[in-house]
């Protein structure tokens, strides 16, 4: 994640970052990509149902109905494994995480143990009841996915009345205090609809948003076409930069991230530059904390039946399953050989991306994407938009 207010805007301070010792167990949520332990936030796709039918879902979700591999029992038992592994975040998703009903006891039972729990939604499930049961377990945050304004988003969702029962669920959150934001995926079928979703979150008064870079996974594979290439990735860079200084300067600040390309740290520091040196040494610093993709070292994954990825979007490779062995046990496990190496994979990367002066904070950027491209994991990463000349 890169925070575009919280660098561009100065929304964070390096000493922000360092007065809590950059401990993941010890950093608010907010801080957290600036952790020095980077034990992994775990991003858990507790069931592939879905009531919705996203065309760029890397989920390959199924109908709402069914049942799950893993069981209320097995599913206390892995995160008691992860909580005493001191993994900071449980991040639970789907398909539809609502679609499973014992969600609650399942988010109850993380923060029982000390874990910050929060959830990936399409929001068009969460009622009054349910907004009112996920604050009273001491859920941290809900995110809600959307594509769009009215008409985009419900062609993408597949679903009529979507974008409405989004917003519903939106205002069953904020009713009872719930932190909500929004997450939207990029591509050329949408981008022209950011001007709208800032203006949403003025409007509803909504604190916070990402912006995520299409991974070519699962249904988003398909949509490789639909990627925004270089030129694009960069209007739209400025675009979120304008419209989130915009709302800061009016007095209406917005915590707005961008999500799955690294590449965006350096953009942001280069465009600093220019305008704010000072600030843009400060940047250079966070985003040396930072330090990029983190698949497989600060993120990682349990699919809906059990099996360890290095994150949600990149399923080609397993590391395990944790309905055979523990998380924790897979995840330092040093005879997997790609695991371990992705922990150090600047020491490994290949393409432009071994040479690039911005490695240390970038850290490679998506293997996924120079996997799906190019055949091979250490290859560049074709969705990096800056020029020869920026990073040499």
């Amino acid at each position: 994640m890169i925070g575009i207010s919280k660098l561009y805007c100065g929304q964070v301070e390096p000493s922000d970052a360092l007065r809590y010792g950059r401990d993941s167990g010890k950093l608010p949520s907010q801080l957290l990509q600036f952790s020095r332990d980077k034990k992994p936030v775990i991003v858990w796709n507790m069931t592939q149902r879905c009531n919705l039918r996203c065309v760029h879902c890397y989920a390959h979700a199924v109908e709402v109905e069914g049942t799950d591999p893993i069981n209320t029992v097995q599913a206390k038992a892995m995160i008691d494994d992860l909580a005493a592994y001191g993994a900071p975040v449980m991040l639970f998703s789907g398909g539809e995480p609502l679609a499973r009903k014992d969600l609650v006891e399942l988010a109850s039972h993380a923060t029982g143990k000390g874990m910050r729990a929060v959830i990936s939604t399409n929001g068009t499930l969460i009622t009054k009841e349910k907004a009112r049961e996920l604050k009273a377990v001491g859920l941290s945050y809900v995110g809600i996915s959307l594509d769009g304004l009215e008409e985009v988003h419900d062609r993408f969702r597949g679903v009529p009345g979507a974008f409405k029962k989004a917003l519903e669920g939106i205002a069953n959150c904020q009713a009872e205090g719930l932190k909500v934001g929004l997450r939207f995926t990029m591509n050329k079928r949408n981008v022209s609809e950011i001007p709208g979703i800032f203006k949403l979150l003025k409007d509803l008064n909504v604190p916070r948003a990402c912006f995520y870079h299409l991974v070519y996974s699962g249904r988003g594979s398909e949509l490789v076409r639909e990627d925004l290439n270089h030129t694009e990735t960069r209007q739209v860079l400025d675009l979120i930069m304008d419209e989130t200084r915009s709302l800061f300067d009016a007095g209406h600040p917005k915590e707005i991230l961008t999500v799955d390309n690294h590449a965006d740290g350096p953009y942001v520091w280069m465009r600093l530059a220019r305008e704010d040196p000072r600030r843009a040494e400060e940047v250079l610093a966070l985003l040396q904390y930072n330090e990029g993709n983190n698949s497989g070292r600060g993120i990682g994954c349990i699919s809906w039946d059990g099996k360890v990825h290095a994150d949600q979007f990149w399923r080609e490779h397993v590391f395990g399953n944790v309905l055979d062995r523990p998380f924790s046990g897979i995840w330092d496990d040093p005879t997997i050989e790609l695991l371990h190496k992705l922990k150090d994979k600047k020491r490994y990367v290949g393409g432009r991306c071994a040479k690039c002066r911005f490695l240390n904070i970038c850290g490679g950027n998506f293997r996924a994407r120079a996997e799906a491209v190019y055949g091979d994991v250490w290859a560049q990463d074709p969705a990096c938009y800056l020029t020869d000349e920026e990073i040499s």
